[in-house]
């Protein structure tokens, strides 16, 4: 792995996972994600990494909306755009190509293949719903795969490529690792890579710390000085999977995305109550907090003027 000189923080704002009924400030209309981000860019975070719903908190793979979202936090700060490509479970790849392929962000993540990627569970815990889609939304996620196929992933990193953006590889199991090698070793996958160890979702490696140090052996082996690691956990772990990571070298990723917690018992407020909560303890650690134009020469990315 190469070192992180100074940890990344990347702040995942929403992503398409919870429902407004688990939590009243996860960020829903546009101007809300965006004003969110803004706040995590604030506190400290490098990279946000963006997805878009509907004002009831539906996901939406709108191009407009992330239009929206995109002009918002670029009119005011210097972060890094991340536009997933994984969009939801539920929608097509074209759907989910649609916003990264008009806004050409300079990183994109891409999921590096497919899974059960479940979280029905979530119907266990919630006694009151919003809104009528949100149980089965969920629930559908017990049935339904997340697909990423090889195809998927080729045109995904031949058009993006194309347009100069770079990724963020999102591996949510070890065999994740082999197919971005496989990607990487066709000419697809530039270095450096930023591989983000994804642990704790149902279908995906568990949140064992013995894993987090078992993919970065792995990726160690097959990718040399040729990557940089970035790891979260979704839930409870979260705080714990950013601490290793920054430990061991990598960066960090936080969000209402991935954890609606700010501690045992307690909703985080906002996405920046998170970010000063992991900048904090990367501080602690002695580590530096990458501003987003050091985060950009890590990992090589084009520049927000281009």
């Amino acid at each position: 792995m190469r070192a992180a000189e100074k940890v990344i923080i990347t702040t995942a704002v929403t992503g398409s996972v919870n429902v407004p009924s688990q939590s009243p400030y996860l960020p829903l209309s546009a101007d809300e994600v965006a004003e969110s981000a803004l706040e995590a860019v604030e506190a400290g975070s490098a990279v946000v990494h963006l997805h878009a719903r509907e004002p009831d908190g539906r996901p939406t793979a709108d191009p407009e909306v992330f239009e929206k979202i995109v002009g918002r936090i670029t009119e005011r700060t210097d972060a890094v755009i991340n536009i997933t490509t994984g969009g939801a479970s539920s929608m097509t790849m074209e759907q989910r190509l649609a916003a990264a392929l008009r806004l050409r962000p300079e990183l994109a993540s891409l999921n590096m293949g497919s899974m059960n990627f479940v979280y029905s569970g979530i119907a266990d815990k919630v006694t009151e719903w919003q809104h009528d889609w949100e149980k089965p939304y969920v629930l559908n996620t017990y049935s339904h795969p997340f697909v990423n196929t090889f195809d998927s992933i080729e045109n995904t990193l031949r058009t993006l490529g194309e347009s100069g953006t770079r990724f963020e590889y999102e591996c949510y199991d070890i065999g994740h690792l082999y197919s971005l090698a496989y990607f990487a070793d066709k000419g697809l996958a530039k270095p450096p890579l930023l591989i983000q160890g994804v642990f704790g979702v149902l279908g995906g490696i568990g949140a064992d710390h013995a894993n987090l140090e078992h993919m970065v052996r792995i990726a160690d082996k097959l990718f040399g000085d040729d990557y940089t690691f970035s790891a979260f956990a979704g839930g409870r772990d979260q705080l714990a999977f950013g601490t290793h990571s920054a430990w061991l070298g990598g960066h960090v990723r936080v969000g209402l995305e991935d954890s609606l917690w700010l501690g045992k018992g307690r909703l985080a407020e906002s996405n920046a109550q998170q970010v000063t909560k992991i900048r904090a303890v990367v501080e602690d650690l002695g580590k530096q907090v990458a501003t987003p134009a050091e985060a950009r020469a890590m990992l090589a990315l084009r520049g927000k003027e281009s």
